[in-house]
């Protein structure tokens, strides 16, 4: 088996992301309005593998990945926001599983993380969190010991049995095509994705702060956003607030701006400002950022070029560190050839909807993305977003597709 990273594996989002792990039971509404109960049960049971598969690799690989298995809280910052906790909360008693999402009144959620804009919040069971850096570096430690591995080495075509690079070709029977947002500008997948930008602040060690508002069990955090604020603590006592705000692609193509866009890192720091005022005194000593391919759906996919051997998994949507361990066993069953319950998920087996073609796509999504951050930025401050911000926000929705968490 043959490996080409066009860097050093672990340099791209592998390595640079929030470090949240969770499956599907996190998803329930979307999967629940995309796919119906059964399959949006079937996804979820699916995922739940996937905490305790990273967890048996690092124990296998005597690994610390600072692996803290605390569960995740969605929460409400602004009226507007109630729903997104409602709903999680909703779908979950009515499949049977309200262990799944536990709602939290106020006074239970400051148990947990005290801040006075949470409104309500609703705990998830199955989450954790990692430092990515160190689980993407020991998936490379472990991968040299089943595969040649060629860094530095840059993709110039992907055919059916032939892979060609600035060094030369690898003939293969099946090619595996698992490049997150640089599959944005693949033929094959460039209608199914999309290239936004992600961006995180790192604060430091502060656990005598963490103590104050009562945040020491480890739980990740989102709120209730379609642009989400994300965030956690690390076993150093320090605090990462992500904002998926960041800006978006043009056909595929990953400039700059999705490595050094400070208006993004900006609100990522109001928002810390903002949610956990307790942390004002915390000083930010890191910034940085990246791309992430997100599909139409904000959903992963996993299948094969039609005629062809090309496998391809995608879409993992500011999601990957737990989705893409599952689309490993997907994959793997791909180029086996074997069919069982997970080639049988929706995440194989349905159609993404395309997105519209340059120069729509970018102008349509540069516009709802303003429209939804006016809308969130709006009803932070207690009113209501313009008539115009509102309409724009919308459109995803009237359209089919997911812009952000919904």
């Amino acid at each position: 088996m043959v490996v080409l990273e066009e860097g050093v594996c672990g340099h791209g989002p592998s390595g640079r992301n929030g470090g949240f792990i969770h499956g599907y039971w996190s998803h329930l509404t979307g999967l629940r309005e995309r796919f119906g109960d059964d399959e949006a049960r079937a996804v979820a049971r699916a995922g739940e593998q996937i905490i305790s598969g990273v967890r048996a690799f690092c124990e296998r690989e005597g690994v610390d990945a600072w692996l803290r298995e605390g569960g995740m809280l969605r929460v409400s910052a602004a009226p507007a926001q109630d729903p997104a906790v409602d709903e999680e909360v909703d779908a979950a008693l009515e499949l049977g599983v309200p262990k799944e999402a536990v709602p939290l009144m106020p006074d239970e959620l400051a148990q947990r993380i005290s801040s006075p804009v949470f409104r309500k919040g609703v705990f998830l069971r199955d989450a954790a969190t990692v430092h990515p850096g160190r689980l993407a570096l020991a998936a490379r430690r472990a991968a040299l010991d089943r595969v040649r591995l060629y860094e530095h080495t840059h993709v110039t075509g992907i055919d059916d049995g032939v892979v060609s690079t600035t060094r030369g070709r690898v003939r293969a029977k099946d090619v595996v095509v698992a490049v997150n947002a640089a599959a944005a500008g693949w033929r094959p997948l460039r209608r199914r994705i999309t290239v936004f930008g992600s961006y995180v602040v790192l604060t430091e060690p502060v656990p005598e702060l963490l103590e104050q508002i009562g945040w020491t069990g480890g739980e990740a955090v989102i709120d209730g956003r379609m642009f989400l604020h994300y965030f956690r603590t690390t076993n150093d006592g320090r605090v990462l607030m992500g904002s998926g705000s960041g800006p978006i692609g043009f056909g595929g193509k990953i400039d700059d701006r999705f490595w050094t866009d400070r208006p993004t890192v900006e609100r990522a720091e109001r928002g810390l400002r903002r949610l956990l005022p307790g942390l004002a005194e915390a000083k930010i000593t890191h910034a940085w950022g990246g791309p992430i391919d997100v599909s139409s759906d904000h959903l992963p996919f996993f299948g094969t070029v039609p005629r062809t051997r090309i496998h391809y998994g995608a879409g993992y949507s500011g999601h990957g560190v737990g989705p893409s361990w599952l689309g490993g066993q997907i994959l793997s069953r791909l180029v086996r050839g074997v069919e069982d319950e997970l080639t049988r998920l929706p995440l194989v087996t349905r159609r993404v909807p395309k997105l519209p073609p340059e120069p729509f796509r970018r102008l349509g999504g540069g516009l709802v993305r303003a429209s939804i951050m006016a809308c969130e930025e709006a009803e932070e401050e207690g009113r209501k977003g313009s008539l115009a911000a509102r309409a724009g926000a919308s459109l995803p929705r009237l359209l089919g597709m997911s812009v952000g968490t919904r």
